[in-house]
């Protein structure tokens, strides 16, 4: 298959988010059949609710700062494919991630032909199959993998890392992973398996039960918020300078790539999943660290572009994330703010309106070209007991950006948030 055909392909398969499949066997059968391509290389698997990505991007520049070859495995993506699997740093090439996809396919229906499966693998079955044979094509020496959904069942966990790591545990897809948090923490800290280096954030105490529980129950010696973290100055650009400290190194006056001081605790355990790296045989040195955290980018996540007005994308879609996104604008935001809101009806929307709408001047509610996605009369309703917020309801997410951009004046700032999915549809459409 040429690459648009292998995407119609994936695309017929269902929308990912509603075809979702928990459960391991599918990709084991896949992964059989092609060879088990994820065992010609390490692998680190990253978990947790919010900050995942953002600790595998961390981690995966500062890996290429000390010359590992790696391939970095994360979704969604924003506006291409593509984006979901890098080699060394780069979006796959269309014709590779084709001829794995064409790869995977074929032994897909084989499979079924065999009566060894009942169906075609599920999207996420195929893209997770397609990146970790891709990056044994390429040659790479660390695979860092970021879970899709929960840990125990999510196709990443095929890869059997050796290096584990889980960012904080919050309420999130409850209709997959459990009501409680301690159900969820379950099924995020089955990726710790016996044999296996297990990073730790700093969790909830809910949460930190059930993880050293796990622990406990595979013969596995966690290090748990093993880095402290002193802000040294907060810069009116938005960035920090930041003194790391971890039992083996401290790394002074360092300037994040990312920001917000929600990504510290991200960076904080990249950077102990680095440490942690060199502790099985990766040369990775503290300039490394220094560089690669200072370098990393992930769009998407309070990504700035300066203009007239300034635009700020992140990808808050839980109230843990808008409660983060919320602390930045008081710190950071003093000009006239524009808000366009996008999201899933299955979040708490209502906990989410709280924390952010009151913060905007004006508010502009859409909805995403998806099908979860909530209906902007249903977020009108929330924003309507807020008082002296100038509302608008645009049905287009890219009208909804057009009239965001127009009524705020140049010195303000546009901030699209609820949804990656709203934000890659923004991208896609106003700013390639």
């Amino acid at each position: 298959m040429q690459f648009d055909e292998a995407l119609r392909y994936l695309l017929s398969l269902g929308h990912e988010t509603l075809t979702l499949k928990l459960g391991l066997r599918t990709t084991e059968l896949l992964l059989n059949a092609l060879g088990e391509p994820q065992t010609t290389y390490a692998a680190v698997q990253i978990a947790g609710t919010n900050g995942k990505g953002s600790t595998a991007v961390v981690l995966d520049s500062i890996c290429r700062a000390a010359g590992i070859t790696t391939g970095l495995y994360t979704s969604p993506h924003l506006v291409s494919i593509t984006e979901r699997i890098k080699i060394c740093g780069r979006d796959i090439l269309e014709a590779a991630f084709a001829e794995a996809v064409t790869a995977v396919r074929t032994v897909g229906v084989q499979l079924v032909t065999n009566n060894e499966l009942p169906a075609l693998p599920t999207f996420f079955e195929h893209v997770t199959s397609a990146a970790l044979l891709a990056f044994k094509q390429a040659g790479i020496e660390l695979a860092i993998l970021e879970t899709g959904l929960g840990g125990r069942l999510d196709s990443t966990s095929v890869a059997q890392a050796e290096t584990v790591g889980i960012t904080p545990i919050d309420l999130d897809h409850q209709e997959y992973l459990g009501d409680t948090l301690a159900e969820i923490a379950a099924e995020k800290a089955a990726i710790i398996r016996p044999g296996t280096k297990a990073i730790i954030a700093p969790q909830a105490p809910a949460a930190l039960e059930v993880i050293l529980k796990r622990c406990k129950s595979v013969g596995v010696t966690p290090l748990i918020d093993g880095c402290e973290v002193d802000v040294v100055e907060a810069k009116q650009n938005g960035k920090l300078v930041v003194t790391f400290k971890t039992a083996g190194a401290t790394y002074e006056n360092v300037q994040p790539g990312l920001r917000g001081r929600h990504q510290l605790t991200n960076i904080s355990l990249a950077i102990l999943l680095a440490e942690a790296l060199r502790g099985r045989g990766f040369a990775i040195d503290r300039a490394a660290i220094i560089e690669g955290v200072q370098r990393a980018t992930h769009p998407g996540r309070l990504e700035f572009i300066a203009g007239a007005p300034s635009v700020l994308f992140d990808g808050a879609h839980n109230p843990a994330g808008i409660l983060a996104l919320r602390q930045y604008l008081d710190e950071f935001v003093a000009q006239p703010l524009t808000i366009v809101f996008g999201a899933m009806r299955e979040k708490n929307l209502e906990a989410m309106a709280e924390l952010l709408f009151p913060r905007a001047q004006q508010l502009i509610l859409t909805s995403p070209e998806n099908p979860r996605a909530a209906d902007e009369v249903l977020l009108h309703k929330l924003a309507g007991e807020i008082n002296e917020l100038e509302v608008i309801v645009e049905p287009s997410a890219k009208k909804a950006m057009l009239t965001a951009l127009a009524r705020t004046p140049p010195h303000g700032l546009v901030c699209v948030t609820g949804s990656l999915y709203l934000i890659g549809e923004i991208k896609e459409a106003l700013f390639k």
